[in-house]
């Protein structure tokens, strides 16, 4: 398999006198893609009808004389001013029903029958046109779906659409005023054309109905995905592929990426560890849980089609990475299974919203740092393209389910809640140690791993407890953290049963109050009077069959339980009742780790290192995320240097 290492090109941007030039340069940085087209609709079709792909026919050509290799987008993410004035009702409405005007990207509505007609023409035509063209490897589908708040739409096209699916999920109005609970505040429908679309009210909506709203977007999204995906397969070239861009963020967005991962050849993903207004990048293990997420998206290896390298913002501009450290980050996304690169982007645009989102090259047209950096890189990686293209196994799964998450968004609980950071909670220790982790949806079978985390699992039904009792019955470790297993799949809590619901008994504990924290509380260990800080939420837990870890340092609360253990057949399930800090957690892990005899490295905090394996052979991803000098193993690793060696 060819490695792809390249940039994303926007040729129109600029005098077709430089496409030349700029493609030698391209190539003897160490490219051999690009990725072009993804905005450039009104180029494609000036007019209505009058469609015209020469300009691309051209780059293309060049391209392909220099043996340099296309990802072709869709351009469907930025439509053209003329398809705005027409047809006025594609444009998108937020919550208070103002119209999102021509003039940004993704304005468009996902429900809109009128938009799916003009997207289906455009896409079309442009397969049609470069089916044969066997220098485009792959289709991009539009662009970053979801993103900068393009996933929600309150018009009245999606508020009918809305009602037709609850219709077909429900069936009867009755069945869904039963689950709802709709004759709490005398909310009971007579018919489906009744119920509203989540737009401000007074107090709150219904939390059943509000997730019913999410899964409605998400069905939405997907559906305008799986139009083009459709359309592709139908007509690409054989050797042609199609994927999708990812941005971030993905735990904030209103589709589960996982229905769109299925259909698409591998994933793509943008990778920007800092943006606009950031004082500092995300941290270390944000980004490292990012790869994990995309990986575990189609359970292997990906591509990342936007690898930042300059600073990044639209109005303000956030940090600028030092020398080096946007290499590293290249380096430690390699590491987690992106197999192919394209930097974002070849030269940073002079008009235009992105005027301030730097590229490779800046507006003075010079090679200076960051081209020899990412010239540095090609050169490097391409040494590497074996254990690249590996399978990474992994012995830890941590868990999410989007109706879980949704289910958070519609009702935080704690004003400090925050689902990444619960997320990242459970993550973060096993990073620190340096361990192989898949980060996967609760659907997928997880009887493979030897440690499952579900950070903030509320929602657990019969099935996904059965599966769970099954994994700790066989000798796996569970983790759960506080307010697991309180709801059902229609968001409702359960009755009759004691908290943690289904899954008291694999826990071992019952749970008979609560508390969302406003202020930090202190937490202690079971055999010493060490103090630990705690946040967000507290359950305040009292063993069955469990043990005690740690307790609360509270003179109400000193004899209920914060953390606790229970053994269950061959396994063993903690809970971890409130949001401890990392140092408990490191610990904690620790332990876990050793019993299931997982392999791990120790490593001076900064210090990342990932281990890949290739023919039996074990190889070291090395990145350092700090600022300092750190040595490991009697090797000196420079601020932000990576290396990859053989151990």
């Amino acid at each position: 398999m060819k490695m792809y290492l390249g940039v994303d090109y926007y040729p129109e941007h600029w005098d077709k006198d430089m496409i030349d030039e700029d493609l030698d340069r391209i190539k003897e940085m160490g490219s051999n893609i690009i990725r072009i087209g993804e905005f450039a609709w009104h180029m494609m079709e000036i007019r209505e009808g009058e469609f015209d792909f020469s300009f691309f026919d051209m780059v293309i050509e060049k391209a392909k004389s220099k043996n340099i290799k296309v990802m072709f987008g869709t351009p469907t993410a930025t439509f053209p001013a003329w398809l705005a004035k027409k047809e006025p009702s594609i444009l998108s409405e937020d919550e208070l029903g103002n119209k999102r005007v021509f003039g940004g990207r993704r304005q468009y509505c996902f429900n809109s029958e009128v938009y799916k007609d003009y997207a289906k023409k455009i896409v079309e035509k442009l397969i049609n046109h470069y089916k044969e063209e066997e220098q485009i490897i792959s289709w991009q589908i539009d662009n970053e779906f979801g993103h900068e708040g393009s996933d929600m739409c309150y018009c009245n096209q999606c508020h009918k659409e809305f009602q037709k699916f609850l219709k077909n999920k429900y069936e009867e109005i009755e069945n869904l005023n039963k689950t709802y609970g709709t004759i709490f505040w005398g909310q009971t429908y007579n018919h489906f054309d009744e119920i509203p679309i989540p737009k401000p009210t007074i107090t709150v909506h219904n939390p059943s109905f509000k997730l019913d709203w999410a899964r409605f977007r998400s069905h939405s999204i997907n559906s305008f995905a799986k139009l083009q995906i459709n359309i592709v397969n139908e007509l690409k070239g054989k050797n042609q592929t199609v994927t999708h861009n990812l941005p971030g963020g993905f735990f904030d967005k209103a589709y589960d990426q996982n229905v769109l991962a299925e259909k698409l050849d591998f994933i793509s993903y943008d990778n920007y560890p800092v943006w606009g207004g950031l004082k500092e990048p995300i941290e270390a293990a944000e980004i490292a849980l990012n790869h994990d997420y995309v990986r575990g998206l189609k359970n292997k290896n990906y591509w990342i089609v936007e690898e930042l390298m300059g600073a990044q913002g639209h109005d303000v501009i956030g940090y600028l990475p030092r020398p080096n450290q946007a290499k590293m980050w290249a380096y430690q996304a390699i590491a987690h299974g992106c197999e192919n690169m394209l930097f974002f982007r070849w030269r940073g645009m002079t008009r235009g919203a992105e005027q301030f989102c730097y590229g490779i090259i800046d507006s003075d047209n010079k090679e200076k740092r960051k081209y020899e950096e990412v010239k540095e890189f090609m050169k490097d990686i391409k040494n590497h393209e074996k254990i690249i293209n590996s399978k990474i196994e992994s012995d830890i799964g941590v868990l999410y389910d989007f109706d879980n998450t949704w289910s958070w968004k519609g009702q935080n609980q704690s004003i400090k809640f925050n689902f990444t950071n619960e997320i990242l909670r459970l993550y973060r220790p096993f990073y620190n140690l340096n361990t192989n982790i898949d980060v996967i949806d609760i659907k997928n079978d997880f009887e493979k791993y030897k440690v499952l985390a579900l950070p903030v699992m509320q929602i657990i039904d019969e099935n996904l407890q059965k599966r769970l009792e099954e994994f700790a019955d066989n000798g796996g470790t569970i983790i759960f953290s506080f307010r697991a297993g309180i709801k059902d799949k229609n968001n409702n809590l359960y009755f009759g049963l004691e908290n943690p619901g289904l899954i008291s008994e694999l826990a071992g504990i019952r749970i008979d109050e609560s508390e969302s924290l406003v202020e930090d509380i202190e937490i202690v260990a079971k055999d010493n009077k060490e103090k630990y800080k705690a946040n967000v939420w507290r359950d305040i837990i009292s063993p069955n069959t469990a043990e005690v870890l740690y307790k609360y340092n509270d003179k109400f609360y000193d004899d209920k339980a914060a953390i606790t253990r229970n053994k269950y057949g061959k396994g063993q399930v903690y809970y971890i009742g409130t949001g401890v800090s990392e140092d408990v957690l490191d610990e904690l892990y620790r332990d876990i780790i050793k019993d299931q005899a997982i392999e791990y490295i120790d490593s001076p905090k900064g210090l990342e290192l990932y281990m890949r394996k290739y023919k039996n052979k074990k190889y070291l991803f090395i990145n350092n995320h700090t600022d300092k000098e750190i040595e490991f193993e009697n090797d000196m690793i420079k601020a932000y240097e990576s290396k990859i060696k053989s151990i």
